[in-house]
């Protein structure tokens, strides 16, 4: 299962950020697959595009999270349905698909990258 799965390593990659959402599955479930607005459960760390440093991550926290993906950003909405429990994807989401424009969040204006483990849906 993919609860003794290790934290990734997320480098910032070369080039210009993309500006729509980029899904790419790193390693394909085999479980129930998420649907939108499910609840699912993961571990995930994100990165900041231009720089790879991390903001957040729940392997530091040493426990997955659970939570609607209705209550999450866009980019998480639209990125995690289809992706099956075992399986570990990367999402490339850009600021409008995030925290919007620079000046309201701390994320805002930036293209983050995540890496998630789906652990369990529902």
């Amino acid at each position: 299962m993919t609860d003794d799965r290790t934290k990734p390593e997320i480098d910032a990659p070369e080039g210009p950020a993309p500006d729509d959402l980029v899904v790419r599955d790193l390693i394909v479930g085999d479980g129930a697959e998420a649907k939108a607005g499910d609840t699912v459960t993961v571990h995930y760390a994100g990165v900041e595009y231009t720089s790879g440093e991390e903001f957040d991550s729940s392997w530091n926290r040493g426990e997955s999270i659970q939570f609607p993906l209705r209550g999450l950003i866009q980019g998480w909405q639209d990125g995690i349905p289809g992706m099956k429990v075992g399986g570990r994807r990367e999402l490339v989401i850009p600021p409008h698909l995030a925290y919007g424009p620079a000046g309201g969040h701390f994320l805002g204006g930036k293209t983050l990258i995540f890496i998630i483990d789906l652990l369990a849906v529902g």
